[in-house]
């Protein structure tokens, strides 16, 4: 018996881009010490208040069925959240809550896309969105946002291809880049949208981490909100990665759709999860703040020590919990690079090939690892780098 080809095309027929990861995860279980640098997951975990109001409810008897948009408490929190943050009216209505935002980024392309749709998205790109996109039965075709532009996508590329196509997927702050899309990049997608009559996925995980500049979501720009779905999470601003507990964020006749959808798939998010989801987020941005300054600490550390090399360039890096490293300049590409530096000193990076062709030649470094270990390993990192292009 088969798999169908959905399922057994999920990867393209191709590599998941994740085998230096592997390799060091194969390294550990050996014993070998690995500086890992590779998961976008915090080295501090779901801080333990949140953890017992979990508890809490849980032991009070919220196990049964949760509600399968959500729970009326949890949606009310996500809405005025992203009503304070963006400016944009928003209801309980306009909310489903979701198992993390993976399980988002499926459910708006099963909801946007029939059967053989093209369906965009930008390259660079988080590794799990092509195959989301073949999941949901679409075509995904990648647009690539180029490293001498500091891969801010333009419109005019989105724009060749968009005829015919039904969606766009878009991340800022970005995964794998760190780079936050400017206002002027953002309008010329939403024109984009509008001349070609897309749906835009905006994918905003990361929006408590923004380091210089703003966020602005797409939904906020004029005439979007009706065209626009967004995914939030936990996981990233309130180091709630385990819990998967997301949403999706759109305009209210699609959101009846995706809870039709949610009924006939995952049916909800357990109630437990979804009330320590409401203390967290009554915690206020104080609490997402303190979740991120790590990140920010170690980006400030991470500038100072790029300074004083020539052999590894910085992408500028605005948000998220990610560097952007180029390393052309030895010769190498991403991965024979990482694969290098793992055998060589045990540091694990991710190859910017992971992450779509237009980050060839680059590296993502998560900034995942306390600071002096952190500093150390890109420290190494920057002089391995410089022996190789000194080499080329």
């Amino acid at each position: 018996m088969q798999a169908s080809h959905r399922i057994s095309h999920i990867l393209g027929g191709g590599s998941d881009g994740w085998g230096v990861f592997t390799k060091a995860r194969r390294m550990i279980a050996q014993g070998t010490k690995v500086t890992e640098l590779t998961i976008g997951e915090h080295d501090i975990r779901t801080a333990a208040p949140i953890l017992q109001d979990m508890h809490r409810s849980a032991i009070e008897g919220h196990t049964g069925y949760a509600a399968v948009p959500g729970t009326d408490a949890l949606r009310d929190r996500v809405a005025a959240r992203v009503t304070r943050r963006t400016g944009v009216p928003t209801t309980r209505d306009n909310v489903l809550i979701t198992p993390g935002g993976q399980a988002g980024l499926f459910a708006t392309h099963i909801a946007c896309c029939d059967a053989g749709d093209t369906a965009l998205f930008i390259d660079p790109y988080y590794a799990t969105y092509p195959g989301t996109i073949r999941g949901a039965g679409a075509e995904p075709l990648a647009i690539a946002a180029r490293p001498d532009a500091g891969f801010q996508p333009r419109a005019a590329d989105i724009a060749a291809v968009a005829k015919g196509a039904r969606s766009l997927l878009v991340n800022s702050p970005n995964n794998p880049t760190g780079v936050v899309y400017s206002r002027e990049t953002l309008e010329g997608i939403a024109q984009v949208c509008t001349d070609h009559n897309l749906w835009l996925i905006s994918d905003e995980v990361y929006d408590t981490q923004v380091w210089k500049g703003e966020h602005i979501s797409p939904r906020a720009l004029p005439g979007m909100a009706d065209r626009t779905l967004v995914i939030g999470s936990m996981s990233k601003s309130h180091a709630m990665t385990g819990s998967r507990c997301g949403w999706i964020v759109g305009p209210a006749g699609m959101i009846e759709h995706l809870t039709n959808l949610a009924t006939h798939t995952t049916y909800g998010v357990p109630g437990f999860i979804q009330d320590a989801a409401v203390f967290a987020l009554d915690q206020g941005p104080a609490f997402e703040a303190e979740v991120g300054e790590p990140f920010r600490r170690r980006r400030a550390l991470a500038h100072d020590i790029l300074a004083g090399q020539n052999a590894v360039t910085l992408v500028p890096s605005d948000g998220a919990m990610y560097l952007m490293l180029d390393i052309r300049s030895t010769g190498l590409s991403g991965e024979a690079f990482a694969d290098a530096l793992l055998d060589a000193h045990h540091i694990a990076v991710m190859p910017g090939e992971s992450f779509g062709r237009a980050a060839a030649g680059h590296l993502r470094v998560a900034m995942t690892v306390d600071d002096s270990r952190f500093a150390e390993a890109l420290s190494t990192l920057c002089g391995f780098a410089q022996e190789r292009a000194e080499a080329a």
